[in-house]
């Protein structure tokens, strides 16, 4: 029988055999260039869709405030991130903040929060992917897939194409990041240029929304709708907060972590801005609110329909950037909450590439599934990309408001731990993003669009929590975020410290 010995929260540790970590390795494969890859990867793609539907709510004026709201939060959130990552330096990213400030139950329920924010969005990039690449292959060769219902076809091909990439090598993941993102960056400059040059933009299409009685051409539909508008805004930057999940994976995590988030936050502002102005002035507010595909929209507006598979083609460039970068993330967080127990702990198994291709696969399955049922009670509404958003942006919210309150309560709980970064903006910072993301949480909650995802998350949460309560509990492991919560913040770098720094003082000192 297992030896095992009982910890606070009312969970039970197992000892592992000394083979344990080693078919759980990763290899370091980045530098500060390699993380601002993968971080603007992760979010290029919401430069090319799903932003403007915060126009429809808002109008452009709203849409602006709505995006000057969450640049802030996102300085405050991505500040609070790099401080707690730099002291944390392994895979646990959310999971491991929230453990070591909310105990186990605190630490799963955050974790899960971010596994259904990543395999959503994952979804969500394969579902838009699809939809972009269909129109290529109807060109070239006269078949569509989408309009002989098998749309599902598509979505297989790039799951398993992306998995096989993930699974290949994180340093092919990190080069793979640093050049579609450069190429994702080219596109919008390129559509910026064009913009100008050509003259298609006209700031008055950015007010062209018709007001409702007592309203103005700023805020068409008030005040109000720009709590709306807020969840289609954070596709500006949604997924830049994965940086933490690469900490074992990175050659200076306490250095590199922080530098690359600054760093892409800043390039992520300059496109978001680019693209919310120059977008919306060439085919108009109203017209942005409701596009399926607004960048390729506005590249039909200024060259015709004539080249209308080149410009799908650009457009799928971003989709595939993120969809890479994402599928990254939620191979990650599956992996370190699998490798401390709160998931199957073969879901952390990894290959000769020391890549969690275990997670990368169970992720997709999940993903794959849901889509295909979201899809299916849409009928031909095509509701599936609109409902999984949905999802990955409430799972999003709840994981960005418990980091922030991990990130005060760590402050005053570990006050000694080594923080080799700390945030310049402080608790100041992580009270300014952990009030937003409420702000955001309410916008979901009135919104009737988020009403079925809300639905689905709270099945979820309630088969793994019970599950935990149940198998889980009994069955974690201490992982090096269970180290590090458990010593006080004193085991903090596994890699260094080895992973069983823990074992003689917990298992043979009970």
């Amino acid at each position: 029988m297992a030896e095992t010995t009982k910890a606070a929260g009312g969970v039970t540790y197992t000892r592992v055999d000394q083979g344990y970590f080693e078919k759980r390795g990763l290899r370091r494969s980045a530098g500060v260039w390699g993380l601002w890859g993968l971080a603007v990867a992760a979010v290029i793609s919401g430069d090319f869709s799903g932003w403007n539907f915060g126009i429809d709510f808002a109008g452009f004026g709203g849409m602006l405030i709505a995006f000057a709201i969450l640049v802030a939060m996102y300085y405050g959130l991505i500040f609070s991130i790099g401080e707690m990552s730099s002291a944390m330096p392994h895979t646990g990213g959310a999971y491991s903040f929230a453990r070591s400030a909310m105990g186990p139950w605190g630490g799963l329920v955050t974790g899960v929060a971010e596994t259904i924010e990543y395999v959503a969005t994952t979804a969500v990039i394969v579902y838009f992917s699809a939809a972009y690449a269909d129109p290529i292959m109807a060109t070239l060769t006269g078949f569509s897939l989408n309009e002989q219902g098998l749309a599902w076809v598509w979505w297989i091909v790039l799951y398993v194409a992306f998995i096989a990439l993930n699974a290949a090598g994180a340093h092919i993941s990190f080069r793979f990041a640093i050049v579609v993102s450069i190429i994702a960056i080219a596109i919008i400059l390129l559509f910026s240029v064009m913009a100008i040059a050509t003259g298609a933009f006209q700031w008055d299409k950015l007010w062209d929304i018709a007001p409702e009685a007592g309203q103005s051409t700023f805020l068409p539909f008030g005040v109000l709708p720009i709590l709306f508008a807020l969840p289609f805004a954070m596709w500006f930057f949604l997924g830049i907060e994965e940086l933490p999940l690469a900490a074992e994976e990175a050659h200076n995590p306490e250095r590199d972590i922080p530098r690359a988030g600054f760093i892409a936050r800043g390039t992520l502002i300059v496109t978001g801005l680019l693209v919310l102005f120059l977008n919306t002035g060439i085919i108009g507010a109203e017209a942005t609110g409701v596009a399926g595909e607004p960048l390729l929209d506005g590249f039909r507006a200024m060259v015709g329909d004539e080249l209308a598979a080149v410009l799908a083609l650009f457009a799928l460039i971003g989709l595939l950037a993120s969809l890479q970068g994402i599928m990254f993330a939620y191979g990650r967080n599956m992996y370190s909450l699998s490798r401390a127990g709160y998931y199957p702990r073969y879901f952390s198994l990894t290959g000769k590439a020391q890549t969690p291709w275990v997670a990368l696969v169970v992720g997709a399955v999940i993903g794959f599934i849901a889509l295909v049922v979201v899809d299916a009670a849409g009928g031909t509404g095509g509701v599936a990309g609109a409902v999984v958003l949905n999802i990955a942006v409430w799972g999003a919210v709840l994981a960005y408001f418990l980091q922030m309150v991990s990130f005060i309560i760590l402050r005053k709980k570990f006050p000694n731990a080594k923080r080799p970064y700390v945030s310049p903006w402080g608790l100041a910072g992580a009270y300014i993003a952990a009030g937003i993301a409420a702000l955001v949480f309410l916008g979901t909650l009135l919104n009737p669009a988020f009403t079925t995802a809300i639905f689905a998350i709270a099945i979820v949460y309630i088969l793994i929590l019970v599950g935990f309560a149940v198998w889980g509990r009994h069955r974690l492991v201490l992982s090096p975020e269970e180290e590090y919560a458990l010593s006080g913040g004193l085991h903090r770098d596994p890699q260094a410290e080895g992973y069983d720094a823990m074992d003689k003082e917990v298992f043979e000192q009970k």
